[in-house]
């Protein structure tokens, strides 16, 4: 393989993380490497720039790294959206925790509404998936689907606490 590639499929894959639930169950649709690649987002959330805007300017910075790592990484694997592609749950999952405190109660509910919300795909986030192409496609679904479970976290912090 040669260094692009492998440099590409690196960081597409969150340190090759999503290589794991793929290979044990076989580079399905649902494989778990959604849920890997969010475990991955979740663990560099303490290493990442703290404060909102820091870190609000951090993924404006990391979004165009990942549409154009992740569309490179569809190049490398010819195929859209491969499941060994988890660059997006990463921003994904970042942008659902933006603009709020980093506390266990909103990491923890926004990694699980991000993880139904990919998951499932409710309307617009499968629209989304499905009309745009490359990866801007790719990620953007994503993107989209922290921005709902931001909302959420928002919601249930709210109402719970």
């Amino acid at each position: 393989m040669p260094a692009k590639d492998f440099l590409v499929r690196f960081l597409a894959s969150g340190g090759f993380v999503s290589y794991i639930p793929a290979r044990l169950t076989g580079f399905k649709k649902f494989t778990g490497s959604g849920t890997a690649g969010t475990l991955v987002a979740l663990a560099l959330v303490p290493v990442l720039p703290q404060g909102r805007l820091h870190f609000a300017l951090f993924c404006l910075a990391f979004l165009p790294f990942s549409v154009w790592i992740a569309g490179l990484a569809a190049d490398s694997y010819a195929t859209h959206d491969d499941p060994r592609i988890v660059i997006d749950e990463m921003i994904g999952y970042w942008t659902a925790v933006a603009f709020m405190d980093h506390t266990l109660f909103n990491l923890a509910a926004a990694f699980l509404f991000f993880r139904v919300l990919d998951t499932f795909k409710p309307w617009p986030i499968k629209k989304l998936e499905t009309s745009l192409r490359g990866g801007f496609g790719i990620i953007t679904d994503d993107v989209l689907a922290g921005l709902e479970a931001n909302l959420l976290v928002r919601l249930a912090a709210a109402a719970f606490l």
